[in-house]
């Protein structure tokens, strides 16, 4: 089965008052989706809403440690990546800067299949901003991050078979299973 999420203590599911998940069956390799994952450049490409990321601490792709400033959800967002386990599990944890009690944690698994991999993707939510925007949209958070699946598959899947015209990985067929 597939493995589960290393909430921080303070972020947990049961003591946070907003909590998703989205999973997604692609047919794409580990190794795709999780270098568009870490090199932060390919963001723009997937990530709703986001036009840029900067890292900070000196580093050119997400790894342990590394802080970075982008704009989610709308907001002007400060992290850093708390887990970082190569090809399979990637966190991180921050909030908007505009509130200094929101915060949010956001992880990832990434687990293969015979087909390619299964994604999984799960957050947790906490203060007054996020709140406020749940109450405006109560699905908003879990919709974005439907796109955001969508989206990473669909790059992925498109990387590969470029790259499979190029000689350089097999080409897989471009399909994608939902998760019910």
């Amino acid at each position: 089965m597939f493995e589960a999420i290393k909430w921080p203590a303070d972020m947990v599911p049961s003591r946070s008052p907003i909590h998703f998940t989205n999973e997604l069956e692609v047919e794409a390799s580990p190794e795709t989706i999780w270098s568009l994952l870490v090199d932060t450049t390919n963001w723009p490409l997937f990530y709703p809403g986001v036009q840029e990321v900067q890292l900070l601490n000196g580093h050119k792709v997400l790894q342990v440690g590394t802080h970075f400033e982008t704009n989610l959800a709308g907001q002007d967002v400060y992290a850093s990546v708390q887990e970082f386990e190569p090809i399979a599990r990637l966190a991180w944890g921050g909030g908007p800067k505009s509130s200094k009690e929101s915060r949010a944690y956001h992880a990832w698994i990434i687990t293969p299949t015979t087909r390619g991999v299964h994604l999984w993707t799960e957050e947790t939510m906490q203060g007054p901003l996020w709140l406020e925007l749940a109450k405006e949209a109560p699905d908003i958070f879990w919709r974005t991050h439907e796109k955001l699946l969508q989206d990473l598959a669909k790059v992925a899947l498109e990387r590969e078979a470029k790259g499979s015209r190029d000689g350089v990985v097999e080409l897989h067929a471009l399909g994608l299973r939902w998760i019910s």
